[in-house]
């Protein structure tokens, strides 16, 4: 996809009411797809979460998206069931603003090759999710021969390897899993939420390596600023450790309504990297997505 192709796609959504500066496509790399009124449930979010626990499909993020400019958006694994890999590709292929899924499979499990070429079939499946969360612990794996052999199954078949959520121990297990598999792709979630380790310098080495610029509102006192004063040290370390080519826009729609509406989660990266310049944006927001999960556009 070139940018007139994808700006063409953006006027074929209508009159989104932007700035007239904001001319540029935006790829959404992190959102979540759940919805609570399945017979058989869903494994998150929990019942008593009054932010989260309702329906987050296509339809309602695109109300929420659209108007800011989102174009596309990737869908990140918000299930351990493996069938749910195939219920989200079934929701995407209803939706074109859908360019990819990052599901979620156990590079260790007696059935992982079988269900990796299943789900990779399906041009929308960019690869897996695997880090710290569902009671799972990617270090106590790294000396598993099988596992580390699905890490690499994963990096022949093209497909990436996204990992969250960010601690000093997993980025160190990061750098780790990049020398075991050179080849892979690595995109690492929501590393503005804690203090870059010293790992993320060694991570930086890496090319192969990607980070998102998400997860970026903190609760401080009880309250959320709403100002990017507040953010930008932050963010400047993260840029400055990474540089202009792999970092990666990435909402946590719904996740992030714990701490802000989606304009607010928007409007906070958008002031930082448009004060950067277009080129730098373009590279944010949509460029540097395309580089890392190698999605393509949808006919």
């Amino acid at each position: 996809m070139n940018r007139r192709t994808f700006l063409g796609g953006l006027a074929a959504l209508g009159p989104l009411n932007l700035p007239a500066a904001n001319t540029m496509p935006i790829v959404d790399t992190h959102i979540h797809l759940f919805d609570t009124r399945r017979p058989q449930g869903v494994p998150w979010p929990p019942k008593d979460s009054k932010e989260l626990y309702r329906p987050a499909l296509p339809e309602r993020y695109r109300e929420l998206a659209v108007p800011h400019g989102i174009t596309a958006a990737i869908e990140v694994e918000a299930s351990p069931w493996v069938e749910d890999n195939q219920w989200v590709l079934d929701i995407a292929a209803k939706d074109k603003i859908i360019v990819g899924t990052v599901g979620n499979l156990e590079p260790d499990k007696p059935d992982y090759r079988k269900q990796l070429e299943r789900f990779h079939r399906n041009p929308l499946f960019l690869g897996i999710r695997y880090g710290n969360l569902w009671d799972r612990d990617i270090h106590g794996k790294l000396g598993n021969s099988e596992f580390v052999a699905g890490l690499k199954e994963l990096a022949e078949a093209g497909l990436v390897l996204d990992t969250a959520n960010p601690t000093p121990q997993l980025m160190d297990d990061m750098v780790r899993v990049s020398d075991l598999v050179p080849s892979l792709r690595i995109i690492l979630d929501h590393v503005p939420q804690i203090e870059p380790p010293k790992a993320l310098h060694e991570l930086a080495k890496r090319p192969h390596v990607y980070v998102k610029v998400s997860g970026v509102l903190r609760r401080v006192d009880g309250r959320v600023p709403q100002d990017l004063a507040f953010y930008k040290p932050r963010l400047d370390q993260v840029f400055e450790i990474f540089g202009e080519d792999r970092v990666l826009y990435g909402s946590d729609w719904p996740n992030s309504d714990q701490w802000g509406p989606y304009s607010l989660v928007f409007r906070i990266v958008h002031e930082y990297f448009t004060a950067k310049g277009p080129e730098i944006a373009s590279k944010y927001f949509w460029k540097n997505s395309m580089a890392a999960y190698h999605w393509k556009e949808r006919s």
